[in-house]
């Protein structure tokens, strides 16, 4: 109950963020619940005036209804209307805050969480919430606050009555207390299983040429079926609290009209009480059994909301792995020297991924990096740009250790093409202009002619303000896309270049058109080229030949081929492949 409680806090603390429209509507919910109060107070003089035969009174009495009534339905719903904007602009600051952590946080974060699970907080842990703001947590409040003034007005009127009618109240709030304990673990149970539920269709919505090329339909539904069951068992559990909680409240409600009704009618018989009193009783006790149950119906969805919070503020507790230092100053602009230092680096502590790597480029010049999978050549480019933090060694650039500065200093100076080109689902213009914001259409479109794009992008329907629905998966070949990614390198006018087998998903007449753009790009740069393709790396001033986290190789192509080594070795075996494929020979 701690972490619900905590939770609740948190949420409550979004709501009165605002405080002073928060108060505001607090405030107009209790004038409506005071007017509402003494609806049944006039009520019981009026059945007074009616056993005295005063009209005059009985007149009044009904005056002063209709006028509380209009004065009830006003405070009410302007109370409600500024609540609903609150709850709207909290909801809005929530939404709001976990994007922003979720885009601070370090890499690593996202290497432990499926992309359907994280999706899924954003998504239907959002939307529960959502609806507790936007539908229960008003009427709660209205309730809460109709509770407190009624209970009041009990009070003032008679406590011996007031005793009673909380003594059946205080039995339903033990039993509500008891259900709370037992379903609360429950709905933390159902977001999990719908979470597990929406990453499972993530994923395989998007893998679905894989399912089809391997025929795994049956199994997909099987899998599907299997996880969604569990989710219905969980909300078949789930939903026993508002299965219980309505019918008990209703219960309660009667009953505690009839005990009224027995210990009220005694007192009006014996002239203990006047029958008015009775019925503002009756009345009274309605306007808590009534919002009691507004509470009960809400209260399945209240614990599902605290649930999906707790899923929420558990990404927003979250702290980077990689931290800029207290008062880090900005990374200079960057020459381009770069400097590894006896580098060790592990994604998971004990099982070290780099061993004792060093290496020095020199500003402008060109660094293949390559090696069988797993070698490491990818995490040499991820620690350069610190998206990792090593644990032993230095990496510094132009004498400054990477460590020391700003991050986003350090990376605004970085452009990466990699092996699969992203693009976003907006124009081609606005796709180039992501690397620098303030880029000129004019700077755009010459980066484009510079990567060779500009012909296919002036084909398209719009040309340069064509919009690309995902991505331009449907409208772009996987060459061009690449070469848009170029062009977006070239717009940020990088120091220090990074290509991430940049031309490996492409063919080889494709990859000479991409090539072309990719030396205009290097020029003037430090540049970090991972290469599958060994030939894409022969003009590079130094290649780098990386085995199991070491670099056991290093020097120009020519030299590393007159060494006859690991290099040699690779690269005849590829040169050897691309014969035998033009000859037809094994």
């Amino acid at each position: 109950m701690a972490l619900s409680q905590g939770a609740v806090r948190r949420l409550l603390g979004y709501l009165t963020h605002y405080r002073l429209s928060f108060w505001l509507a607090v405030t107009l919910m209790a004038l409506s619940a005071v007017f509402q109060s003494v609806l049944p107070v006039i009520m019981g003089k009026a059945t007074d005036e009616i056993v005295a035969g005063n009209r005059a009174g009985l007149e009044e009495s009904v005056l002063f209804l209709l006028v509380f009534v209009v004065l009830m339905f006003a405070s009410g719903m302007l109370g409600q209307r500024i609540f609903a904007k609150v709850s709207q602009q909290a909801l809005f600051d929530l939404r709001t805050s976990l994007f922003s952590r979720m885009q601070d946080l370090s890499l690593n974060f996202f290497d432990r969480q499926p992309i359907g699970e994280l999706m899924s907080r954003v998504t239907s842990d959002i939307d529960v919430i959502d609806q507790f703001f936007s539908n229960s947590f008003q009427n709660v409040m209205q309730a809460v606050v109709s509770i407190v003034v009624v209970t009041a007005f009990m009070l003032w009127l008679s406590l011996s009555l007031t005793l009673l009618v909380y003594t059946v109240l205080f039995a339903l709030l033990v039993f509500i207390w008891i259900v709370s304990h037992i379903s609360g673990p429950i709905f933390t149970s159902l977001q999990e299983h719908l979470s597990r539920l929406n990453g499972y269709a993530e994923e395989h919505i998007e893998g679905q040429k894989v399912v089809l090329a391997f025929m795994q339909e049956g199994r997909s539904v099987d899998e599907f079926s299997a996880i969604s069951k569990q989710a219905a068992q969980a909300g078949g559990r789930a939903s026993f609290t508002a299965l219980v909680t309505l019918p008990a409240s209703t219960s309660t409600a009667n009953l505690q009209s009839v005990l009224l009704l027995v210990v009220g009618g005694i007192l009006v018989i014996h002239g203990r009480i006047e029958l008015g009193l009775l019925v503002s009783f009756l009345g009274l006790s309605r306007g808590i059994t009534g919002p009691l149950a507004h509470v009960f119906t809400s209260y399945s969805m209240l614990l599902n909301a605290i649930a999906g919070a707790g899923r929420v503020f558990s990404i927003l507790d979250e702290e980077p792995a990689v931290a800029d230092p207290p008062g880090a100053p900005a990374m200079p602009p960057l020459h381009g020297d770069v400097v590894f230092d006896h580098v060790d680096f592990a994604y998971v502590p004990g099982r070290t991924v780099l061993s004792d790597n060093s290496f020095h480029a020199g500003p402008g010049q060109v660094f293949g990096l390559c090696g069988p999978t797993g070698a490491g050549k990818s995490t040499i480019i991820n620690i350069l740009t610190r998206y990792y933090d090593i644990q032993k060694g230095a990496i510094s650039i132009d004498g400054t250790n990477i460590a020391s500065v700003q991050q986003d200093t350090l990376r605004i100076q970085v452009a990466q093409v990699l092996q699969v080109p992203f693009l976003f689902s907006d124009t081609i213009m606005e796709n180039l202009r992501y690397a620098r914001r303030d880029a000129t259409d004019e700077e755009c479109i010459a980066a484009a002619e510079q990567a060779g794009a500009h012909g296919f992008i002036m084909a398209q329907p719009d040309g340069y303000q064509t919009f690309l629905s995902d991505g331009g998966a449907g409208s772009l070949s996987q060459g061009q896309r690449q070469m848009l990614t170029i062009a977006r390198a070239m717009v940020a006018n990088p120091r220090l270049l990074i290509l991430d087998e940049a031309t490996s998903n492409v063919d080889t007449r494709t990859e000479k058109l991409i090539n072309g753009g990719l030396l205009k790009l290097q020029e003037g740069k430090t540049s970090f080229i991972i290469a599958h393709r060994l030939a894409t790396i022969r003009h590079a001033d130094t290649i780098l030949v990386i085995n199991k986290g070491e670099i056991i190789e290093r020097g120009s192509h020519d030299e590393l081929m007159g060494k006859k080594g690991f290099y040699h070795t690779m690269f005849m075996s590829q040169f050897r492949g691309k014969l035998s494929g033009v000859a037809g020979i094994d």
